[in-house]
């Protein structure tokens, strides 16, 4: 079995001064292509440091894919370090000084010599283009490990990894199979909750499992075979009727399977919001295809509201969802009502009539994470209308205190 690794540099990555986003997306990657990491390593930009980790990791692992450490600042110093692991001089590639020129000649303006070292490689390095930037990226042998040098700027991190280094580890470990991934996203499950639902499951070989937990969804992933497509989807089915009753989509975010809902039903929305301050409408609307079905959207003052009886929340929230219907004359409105002493109210009106729901939360959030709780419970809402499922859901985090249908010819009488 190929033992990979992947060594992260720089003292912001580090100390967490930014998120290694570079890391989560290929190692996700990687393992869909049969090419799963065994270690993942992070080191600051001192030189010492940095050439122990390469001197180890060339005698523990076949690859190691090292990110960050290729600009032209002094800090700068993953060639430098490579050359000095390798035993070998840093030289002049010249090939790659001539992009650079060229680079810079386009945009009218001459190369600064600190960019000189960016074509400055260990001798014995093959060059990875770098189709972005001005990063030569480079691969070179270190004992006996492969190493692949690549800059930590992420679009040109990326263009490399897909376009290059993975074609080339595929071409060099043919045997190596390559994996798919099905996700079921799901909203109102714990993890453990999940787990003993799905861990009595026996997989096939080769098939397995995986979570990622991301406030308020968990997405569970289904790993297979590339060619084994229908034992995954026969798998996948199994798994969505043992958690049917929280799966808001299936291998697409709920945000875009929700505007796929909207367009194709050719639906039209307006929103409301008191306890969300914004949130779900920025949220909902950052997709194109909602975004094209939504009329108006508006943010009530915390203050009270002459117009809305509200020594009654769930009334308050009809009232609210009701009038917003009406006065931006779409089809459908959604409302989040006000979020007093963890208790919190979801509106929907259609054509058909209106749901309203007071619920509670278990635990305290933060303002923020309430918001997107609150949001995607209402979203949940306006999903169950759209696949005319049970329009009241059953979560782990909060507990429903009262709930409500109001049909439309009780409205009109």
């Amino acid at each position: 079995m190929i033992k990979i690794a992947m060594l992260s540099t720089g003292e912001e990555v580090l100390h967490g001064d930014i998120v290694d986003t570079n890391a989560a997306w290929m190692s996700g990657i990687f393992y869909q292509h049969g090419f799963s990491l065994a270690k993942r390593s992070t080191v600051g930009d001192q030189m010492n440091a940095l050439v122990e980790e390469l001197l180890m990791l060339s005698f523990n692992y076949d690859v190691v894919i090292v990110n960050g450490g290729l600009g032209p600042t002094t800090d700068d110093v993953s060639a430098a370090a490579a050359a000095l692991a390798a035993d070998e001089k840093l030289v002049m590639f010249p090939e790659w000084l001539t992009r650079l020129e060229s680079m810079f000649a386009k945009r009218g303006m001459p190369m600064p010599e600190s960019n000189l070292k960016q074509a400055m490689l260990p001798e014995t390095a093959i060059m990875v283009d770098n189709p972005v930037g001005t990063a030569c990226g480079f691969k070179l042998e270190i004992n006996d490990a492969v190493f692949y040098f690549t800059p930590g700027v992420p679009s040109e991190f990326k263009v490399m990894v897909e376009g290059q280094i993975l074609p080339d580890l595929a071409k060099t470990y043919p045997e190596v199979a390559a994996s798919e991934c099905s996700r079921l996203y799901t909203f109102g499950l714990s993890e453990s909750g999940i787990s003993d639902t799905l861990d009595p499951l026996k997989l096939p070989e080769g098939y397995e499992l995986g979570y990622r937990s991301y406030l308020p969804f968990i997405e569970v992933k289904l790993f297979g075979p590339k060619q084994g497509l229908e034992t995954r989807v026969k798998l996948l089915q199994m798994v969505y009727k043992l958690l049917e009753a929280n799966v808001v989509s299936v291998d697409e975010s709920m945000l875009t399977h929700l505007g796929h809902l909207m367009v194709e039903q050719k639906r039209t929305l307006s929103l409301s919001e008191q306890s969300t301050k914004g949130y779900l409408s920025s949220w909902l609307q950052s997709d194109d295809n909602i975004e094209s079905c939504c009329g108006h959207a508006w943010v009530m003052a915390k203050q009270k509201n002459p117009d809305l009886d509200e020594s009654d929340p769930l009334a308050a929230a009809f009232a609210l969802a009701g009038a917003t219907r009406e006065k931006c004359a779409t089809e459908l409105s959604l409302v989040t009502g006000k979020l007093e002493e963890n208790r919190f109210t979801v509106a929907l009106s259609s054509e058909n009539g209106e749901w309203g729901q007071v619920l509670e939360f278990y635990r305290d959030f933060s303002r923020e994470d309430a918001r997107k709780v609150i949001s995607v419970v209402a979203a949940d809402m306006l999903r169950r209308h759209l696949e005319n499922k049970p329009m009241f859901g059953s979560y782990s985090s909060v507990k429903r205190i009262k709930e409500m249908f109001i049909p439309s010819n009780v409205l009109q009488s």
